[in-house]
């Protein structure tokens, strides 16, 4: 197993698994469900742990992809800028995700507080999500890339 093996192996869940907490999330406050919510945050830290495992993963398997037939330079250097923004807004969520895990177990005055702010970066993170996906699935898909 190479290294593009395994990004392709990873670096779904970073992307459904953000999608999915987000609904989760949503429900969670909309309910007043403190379980619920929980079960967001996991989602959201595991969904961060994979995105650092799909980040390890991206140089070697970049290596091994450049080399084919119709892949450019271009857009496996746009794939990667997006996924360097990707990740650096699910560290963040990650880590807002464990702080409101923390304050929704320890009942913290402010964990509704953390929950809207891991909330918002959620959002943030399933925007860049979608394009970050979008971005790889050009690089070895052509028939989704634009035809300009």
């Amino acid at each position: 197993m190479n290294d593009a093996h395994l990004h392709l192996l990873v670096n779904h869940f970073p992307i459904i698994g953000t999608i999915f907490a987000l609904g989760i999330l949503i429900a969670g406050i909309f309910l007043k469900n403190n379980s619920i919510k929980n079960t967001a945050f996991i989602l959201l830290i595991i969904a961060t742990i994979f995105g650092a495992i799909s980040m390890s993963t991206g140089e070697g398997a970049e290596e091994i992809v450049e080399k084919l037939p119709n892949v450019g330079h271009d857009i496996i250097h746009n794939h990667e800028e997006l996924a360097e923004k990707f990740i650096l807004v699910l560290y963040a969520t990650g880590a807002f995700a464990l702080l409101s895990l923390i304050a929704s177990l320890k009942k913290h005055n402010k964990a509704n507080l953390f929950a809207l702010l891991t909330l918002l970066l959620t959002v943030v993170a399933v925007v860049l999500a979608k394009e970050v996906g979008t971005s790889g699935g050009e690089i070895r898909h052509t028939e989704i890339r634009d035809k300009c």
